[in-house]
């Protein structure tokens, strides 16, 4: 079996994080609901259904729920053609590829958004496999991501490693158990990153790239750079 490195995408390998806070701030104050956009923040990297459960409470009108989801979606699809990826993601990616780790990505987003985020990456060659919220039942911090990850790479969780940006992240990660690692670059702060179980933590992907050696990911499996 092949040991897998698992990305997240949004906030990790792609700096969207602020743009889904500004599309689904927007969405809610369309609905008549007043979110502070810390709050918004703080629970990024659920999926939609579970983000405006937790700002907004579990009695919501399912037909609510998914007209806020639309709004975000139509929102946060302005920005496309332009999602700027973090400094050196694809670098990353293709060198783990080379050291001949199985790239995955886990990641809430489909179809069109998740298009538009491996366009922005710009590294599909370096790329095993995705998984995305089509595909499982359910979303972080549940471990169905990376789990199912880990069966698309053939991958053992004992020698794989999940990189995501969140503590929804890493807590999927311990639950499905895989190491994992932490990037600031989301946002969210290093103590809860650690607290909810990040074993090393970085600042970007171009820090993690660069301190490579000494991560969780450093150890070459045998195929060259």
């Amino acid at each position: 079996m092949s040991r897998a490195a698992v990305f997240d995408v949004d906030g990790t390998l792609v700096d969207t994080n602020h743009l889904h806070v500004v599309a689904w701030w927007e969405a809610f104050r369309q609905g008549g609901h007043q979110v502070a956009m810390h709050d918004v923040h703080r629970a990024v990297g659920l999926p939609s259904g579970d983000l405006i459960t937790h700002l907004l409470g579990e009695e919501r009108d399912p037909q609510e729920k998914d007209a806020l989801s639309a709004a975000h979606k139509a929102l946060y699809g302005t920005y496309f053609d332009r999602l700027p990826a973090l400094p050196d993601a694809g670098r990353l990616l293709r060198r783990l590829a080379g050291r001949g780790w199985s790239v995955v990505l886990a990641t809430s987003a489909s179809g069109p958004e998740l298009a538009a985020l491996r366009r922005a990456i710009g590294a599909d060659d370096a790329i095993t496999a995705t998984t995305s919220a089509d595909d499982v039942a359910e979303g972080k911090p549940a471990p169905d991501p990376v789990e199912q990850a880990l069966e698309l790479a053939g991958a053992r969780a004992e020698e794989s490693v999940f990189v995501g940006d969140t503590v929804w992240d890493m807590r999927a990660g311990v639950r499905a158990g895989v190491r994992c690692v932490a990037v600031l670059c989301g946002g969210v702060p290093r103590v809860e990153l650690e607290a909810a179980g990040a074993e090393a933590v970085f600042r970007n992907p171009a820090h993690l790239l660069a301190a490579l050696e000494e991560s969780p990911l450093g150890p070459p499996l045998g195929r060259g750079e």
